[in-house]
């Protein structure tokens, strides 16, 4: 998602990634110990603890929390959590996957429906974005691990399908059900990634700029500050000119 990453990218250079920690590791949280209530405590047993353990780990989420997430999970006295997707338009005709983990339905739906709304969406019904995506495994690393012909090299050693690269580091992505496998194999070569999840990979790219960008930006935000939300994807580009002047 060239335009979803950059915008992460400024956020980042511009302090707000630190200022929103503490969100993130309690979105962090909520997955391990969900993961852990559905599938067990042993990573080893459990992939998706196991993928949420490693996302915490790359965030730098102390150890005592990733062990307190799991021992509450696995000790089954944590509320029912449901796990929701969303999907709608933004500005521009963009278009937008949520997916939600929520203890409260109704919640999840007003505060959603409320960030599509007050930004120039709308929401649809289930299926009318998806299509345009791809369910895919995505590894992160950072620029320092080597060059692109390098990275291309040992992912497709690792059995990835592709690799995009930039001054920002290294996107390798594979088919759903190599993930783990991949992962693995890129990890013996690199180490460990900044993050490894399964996402929702835009097919094709609408390109924003001016105010369509802005309130795009602004709709992403709001949802990604709810304590429902755990993942956001949206199909949009903007250029680097565009860019540079939102991050003046």
């Amino acid at each position: 998602m060239a335009g979803h990453s950059k915008w992460a990218n400024i956020q980042h250079r511009k302090g707000r990634q630190d200022a929103k920690r503490g969100k993130l590791f309690s979105k962090l949280s909520k997955e391990i110990t969900i993961a852990s209530k559905i599938g067990g405590g042993d990573p080893d047993m459990n992939p998706r603890l196991r993928l949420a353990v490693a996302n915490a780990k790359a965030q730098s989420m102390p150890k005592d929390n990733i062990e307190r997430a799991i021992a509450k999970g696995a000790g089954g006295g944590v509320e029912d959590y449901e796990d929701i997707r969303y999907e709608g338009f933004g500005p521009g005709g963009v278009g937008v996957i949520v997916e939600v983990s929520t203890d409260n339905k109704n919640r999840a739906a007003s505060e959603v429906r409320t960030a599509f709304s007050k930004n120039g969406g709308n929401l649809g019904e289930t299926g009318s974005v998806a299509f345009m995506f791809d369910q895919v495994g995505e590894v992160r690393y950072g620029p320092e691990i080597g060059d692109e012909d390098k990275v291309l090299e040992a992912a497709i050693d690792a059995g990835a399908e592709d690799v995009q690269s930039d001054e920002d580091g290294h996107v390798i992505y594979c088919a759903r059900e190599d993930l783990n496998e991949v992962a693995t194999a890129l990890e013996a070569v690199f180490g460990e990634a900044q993050s490894t999840k399964i996402i929702w990979r835009p097919q094709n790219s609408i390109d924003l700029d001016g105010e369509k960008a802005v309130t795009l930006f602004k709709m992403l935000e709001q949802l990604e500050d709810s304590d429902d939300v755990q993942n956001v994807y949206a199909n949009f580009d903007v250029s680097d000119e565009e860019m540079a002047k939102l991050d003046a």
